[in-house]
C-alpha cells in the first residue's frame, strides 16, 4: 500500500517562504506523475503544481512564479517550495499520486499565512 506523509507546514508571515516535503512509502516519484493539491475551509480541494516523469512542471496561475515543485529520486521525496505566500495560499495542502487508476492522498499539512 503506498502512503504518501506530507511535512513541513506551519505559520509563516505574508511574503514569507516555506517548503513542503512529501515522503513516499515506496520507490514511485520517479515513475509517476506527483501532484500538490490544497483545500482552504470552505473550499473545494484545488490542484496546485506537479511533475512530470520527465522533470517537467507545471503549477496552477495562483502560484506560478512563486512556487517550485521538485523532486528527489534517491529519498523517494517531492518538494514544494512556496515563496512570496500571501493569505490566500493558507489551507491544507495535500500530496498526491495516481498508479495504475487508484489515487493516493498523504494526510496533508496545514499552512497558515498570517501576520
Amino acid at each position: 500500500q503506498v502512503q504518501l506523509v506530507e511535512s513541513g507546514g506551519g505559520l509563516v508571515q505574508p511574503g514569507g517562504s516555506m517548503t513542503l516535503s512529501c515522503a513516499a512509502s515506496e520507490s514511485i516519484v520517479r515513475m509517476y506523475l506527483m501532484s500538490w493539491y490544497r483545500q482552504a475551509p470552505g473550499n473545494q480541494r484545488d490542484w496546485v503544481a506537479g511533475i512530470t516523469v520527465g522533470g517537467a512542471t507545471t503549477f496552477a496561475d495562483s502560484v506560478k512564479g512563486r512556487f517550485t515543485i521538485s523532486r528527489d529520486n534517491a529519498k523517494n521525496t517531492v518538494y514544494l517550495q512556496m515563496n512570496d505566500l500571501k493569505p490566500e495560499d493558507t489551507a491544507v495542502y495535500y500530496c498526491n499520486t495516481i498508479i495504475r487508476g487508484a489515487r493516493y492522498w498523504g494526510q496533508g499539512t496545514q499552512v497558515t499565512v498570517s501576520s
